[in-house]
């Protein structure tokens, strides 16, 4: 009788030479995982553009105080009306500022916005029915702070030379018509035409302005296209600056509270 013995089969055990490039497959995976996370890393902390968005009317108005939001149209705006810096935080810039945005390129950096804001701010407006017959609005331009130190040093000695020239102010020339008396939450858009002095020359400027009445305060934000030519100013210097645009921005945001 003949006994017939089954053999069980076992898997082959991988060659040196097949384990090798699964081996390698799986090192090549991890370090393109660890080169695509420190490229973002790169980015977000290097080259990221970290400007925060220009003014805005709507976020403006998110600073003031939740409340009745009603108001104008049926009441009378008439009196006295000051830059009030306690409203919102310069943290976050949800308070009352005046700044600048420029477009550069950085050395090992690339394009990026460059900016500077101020929260030292002071100013009145005096408004007489639906028409705003004054505003002067000062800005200590000497405490400008952005992302960059470096940047904020520079301007103490070049561009606007803040050492030389700390104040930047705004003199309405022409009164701003408003039609009628805004009523509460309504944007009005308006010129604002006055004299300009920066980096000790005064110009004529036409500022056009978002405005909205919130709560009992008065809400502004302005954009203004800025040739530095026309202020005599030169464009700053460094090893870290490779171009920088001639002409930028100048912005506000401004809450006023009568008086």
């Amino acid at each position: 009788m003949t006994n017939d013995t089954s053999t069980a089969s076992t898997p082959a055990t991988p060659s040196a030479s097949t384990r090798g490039p699964k081996r390698w497959r799986i090192v090549g995976g991890v370090v393109a995982v660890f080169l695509v996370l420190g490229g973002a890393a790169i980015w977000y902390f290097v080259f990221r553009d970290t400007a925060p968005p220009a003014v805005n009317i709507e976020k403006a108005s998110q600073s003031v105080e939740p409340g009745d939001a009603s108001g104008g149209g049926d009441r009378s705006l008439d009196g006295t009306w000051t830059v009030d810096t306690s409203v919102g935080s310069f943290d976050d810039f949800s308070s009352a500022f005046v700044g600048y945005r420029v477009n550069e390129e950085l050395a090992g950096v690339g394009a990026q916005t460059a900016f500077g804001r101020t929260p030292n701010v002071t100013g009145t407006m005096v408004i007489d029915g639906a028409t705003a017959t004054k505003v002067a609005i000062d800005a200590d331009l000497s405490t400008l702070e952005s992302d960059e130190a470096f940047r904020d040093g520079t301007l103490g000695g070049q561009a606007l030379e803040t050492d030389r020239f700390p104040t930047a102010t705004f003199a309405l020339t022409e009164p701003i018509q408003f039609g009628s008396v805004p009523a509460g939450g309504e944007t009005v858009k308006v010129d604002a035409t006055g004299t300009l002095t920066l980096h000790g020359v005064t110009r004529d400027v036409t500022i056009p302005l978002d405005a909205k009445l919130v709560n009992d305060v008065i809400v502004v934000t302005g954009l203004l296209d800025i040739q530095f030519a026309d202020y005599g100013i030169q464009k700053p210097t460094s090893f870290r600056v490779l171009s920088i645009e001639d002409r930028g921005q100048m912005e506000l945001q401004l809450f006023f509270t009568r008086q």
